[in-house]
């Protein structure tokens, strides 16, 4: 957490509040968030720079700057951006802008981090394809995962084989799919991966409608929380029903990971 559709969920409700505007000042409560360049040299390259963009890749955000940087801010599995939130209680920097509205990164457990950098090529290059991008078809997965012997849910959270799924979406599209998480990747069918495909699109793009999911530590910019955890239909959900067969939902942990999975419709290989 926050995954693809939480990110996208950001970007898209922060853009009104930030585009255009000019960061007057950034106060920092945990100065370990900032990573590649000193404190000082980070506030002196970002305060008076306005921001003429804002974009997602995978789990990142990118502030585009006047200056022609970009800052980088990833939030880790308990960051938010909010704007001007009643309770800063976890905020760990503060970025004011000149209407008078603040930025804050909410991050409890001090995991997420950010940092500048020349483009997005340092980030954008280690990842593997956008899910929900024209050019990720039946085709790239079917490359991706060939030859691949792990199991298939760490595969399909690893950001260098596809950009964005973590631990709850890649639950989800495989009980869309039928696919045992435990299951090889790189076993299989040309019918699986198919299915596979189309059910990451879905999942993902209902995430979005419903503004991603606040399981626990996700808000929405305003601070509203998203509704996609309401659907889910395995994800989180061990010992509760089945939607589709009845039978009690299942977690184990792969690859350090609890996964949720439905025993009678996701067949162990």
């Amino acid at each position: 957490m926050p995954e693809l559709p939480e990110v996208e969920t950001i970007k898209n409700e922060l853009l009104p509040h930030v585009l255009g505007r000019n960061i007057t000042g950034i106060t920092l409560h945990w100065e370990g968030i900032v990573r590649q360049t000193s404190v000082e040299e980070f506030r002196s390259r970002v305060i008076g720079q306005s921001i003429t963009g804002l974009s997602r890749r995978g789990k990142y955000l990118f502030f585009s700057l006047s200056s022609g940087e970009i800052l980088v801010m990833h939030m880790k599995m308990t960051g938010s951006l909010l704007v001007n939130p009643s309770d800063d209680r976890f905020t760990r920097a503060v970025f004011h802008l000149d209407d008078g509205a603040a930025l804050h990164f909410r991050d409890p457990r001090k995991f997420g981090v950010m940092w500048l950098g020349g483009d997005e090529s340092a980030v954008a290059d280690k990842l593997g394809p956008e899910p929900l991008e024209g050019d990720f078809t039946f085709e790239v997965l079917a490359q991706r995962l060939r030859n691949r012997t792990a199991p298939i849910k760490p595969v399909l959270i690893d950001q260098s084989v596809i950009a964005g799924i973590g631990n709850m979406y890649a639950d989800e599209a495989l009980f869309d799919a039928r696919i045992h998480p435990m299951k090889p990747a790189g076993s299989l069918s040309k019918d699986e991966i198919k299915r596979l495909h189309s059910a990451i699109k879905r999942v993902l793009r209902a995430a979005i409608k419903n503004k991603g999911a606040s399981v626990r530590n996700y808000f929405r910019p305003g601070g509203d929380i998203g509704t996609a955890h309401f659907e889910f239909r395995v994800a989180h959900g061990a010992g509760k029903s089945c939607p589709d067969c009845g039978t009690p939902i299942k977690r184990i942990v792969v690859r350090n990971r609890g996964t949720y999975f439905c025993p009678e419709c996701q067949i162990e290989p």
